[in-house]
């Protein structure tokens, strides 16, 4: 019989530029925290699973980063796998790892997301999400790129991608003009998003970036790739997130006070999205609500992937928040900030809490899920009882590769 994953503890470190720190270093203090969080012994973990995409690259440290880092912790022996999936990384760590105790195969069980994105050659850093497409074809990611700027008028420079920033701001940038043509979204509704997502960073003590924004001070930023100015686009950053995650009859057993439970993680992969007229994430987000059998209607906040600002309003529509079309009324009317009907990134998103890809996933259930306990002290959302979280990876097509969508209940 299926049985529930619980979220038992939660750890993070603020994410933002780690220079002096190693990877290991950022990951030890995320588990630290989740396993105190949890009130357990390491010694209970029978399994993790250990996320990490960029550090490969910008660290030289390939193939045994989770063995490595929970060695450091006196934690061996047990089963550590580790996970890549570009920037759906750690929800991906997270899915499967709440897949197993579901499926009766263990009782706790780590997830972690950790990685390190600085790098003094920042050529090294972008080439990360250079590296996120299917590089024996790079022809097709250009003719997306060429054939996006040509329909709204407007010119493609590919040496620019990966140069002077990354190729998927210019992803976005395409995404966003087709949004904009669709719905009557304009850069103005972008920005709102950009400052009501600084507000929410600026109460969050683990953000990269706490300054407030207004929406004109975002409009009057450097642009990046038309339409999206620098405060539109998330930033590349270094961090850790983990969460501990039990089973049902383990709650009693290790006197776990106040778990979350994980009504359904979703991973699914990405397809031909323009033939079968549906997005990855919006397909995710189907599976996950009929798996929890839990409604739109029933969410009370969201943590979703704005790695650009303009993703948050496409994202409010396919994860059915809102009508098609009508994610530009969802932030006008403020509904999406805190105190609103549906607050989205509470945490500040992407865009003000930080990117560092491998660790995002998680840090998203680490906000969910301190919002369901009531502990986001300064930035709670008000009887918040129903949590979703969406995570989406790479580039394939005209859609992201791979998402992770999760449904949380207190």
């Amino acid at each position: 019989m299926r049985q529930s994953a619980y979220i038992a503890g939660v750890g993070m470190t603020r994410f933002g530029k780690h220079v002096t720190r190693g990877l290991k270093s950022l990951a030890i203090e995320a588990i630290e925290a989740a396993i105190k969080d949890a009130e357990i012994d390491a010694k209970r973990i029978q399994a993790a699973w250990m996320g990490t995409a960029a550090a490969s690259v910008v660290t030289g440290q390939v193939c045994v980063p989770g063995q490595i880092v929970l060695r450091e912790l006196g934690i061996n022996k047990i089963p550590v796998v580790n996970v890549e999936n570009a920037c759906a990384t750690a929800s991906t760590a997270f899915q499967q790892a709440c897949t197993l105790v579901t499926a009766g195969l263990y009782d706790v069980v780590l997830a972690v997301g950790f990685d390190k994105l600085y790098h003094e050659d920042k050529a090294r850093t972008f080439s990360v999400f250079q590296g996120s497409v299917d590089v024996e074809d790079p022809a097709a990611i250009t003719a997306y790129l060429e054939r996006s700027a040509k329909t709204h008028g407007l010119a493609f420079d590919p040496q620019e991608a990966g140069r002077k920033k990354s190729l998927f701001m210019d992803i976005y940038a395409c995404m966003a003009r087709d949004y904009m043509a669709e719905s009557g979204a304009t850069p103005q509704h972008f920005a709102m998003v950009s400052a009501k997502n600084s507000y929410h960073g600026s109460l969050n003590p683990r953000a990269q970036f706490q300054e407030v924004l207004t929406a004109e001070e975002v409009l009057d930023a450097p642009m990046i790739a038309d339409p999206l100015t620098l405060p539109m686009c998330s930033p590349i950053g270094d961090g850790a997130a983990a969460a501990v995650i039990i089973s049902k009859k383990m709650i009693k057993k290790l006197g776990i006070v106040d778990p979350v439970r994980v009504r359904s993680s979703v991973l699914v992969s990405g397809f031909d999205v323009e033939a079968e007229g549906e997005t990855v994430a919006g397909y995710a987000a189907s599976l996950a609500y009929e798996t929890a059998g839990i409604g739109p209607s029933e969410i009370d906040c969201v943590e979703l992937h704005d790695a650009s600002s303009p993703a948050e309003l496409i994202n409010y529509e396919t994860l059915q928040l809102c009508p098609k079309g009508e994610g530009p009324r969802l932030i006008e009317e403020g509904a999406t900030q805190l105190g609103g009907s549906i607050p989205v990134n509470p945490s500040g998103g992407l865009n003000r809490k930080g990117h560092p890809i491998g660790a995002t996933g998680i840090a998203q259930i680490f906000e969910l899920t301190e919002q369901l306990r009531g502990r986001a002290t300064g930035r709670q959302v008000e009887k918040a009882q129903v949590a979703l979280a969406e995570n989406g990876g790479g580039f394939i097509g005209a859609d992201s590769a791979a998402v992770v969508v999760t449904l949380l209940s207190h």
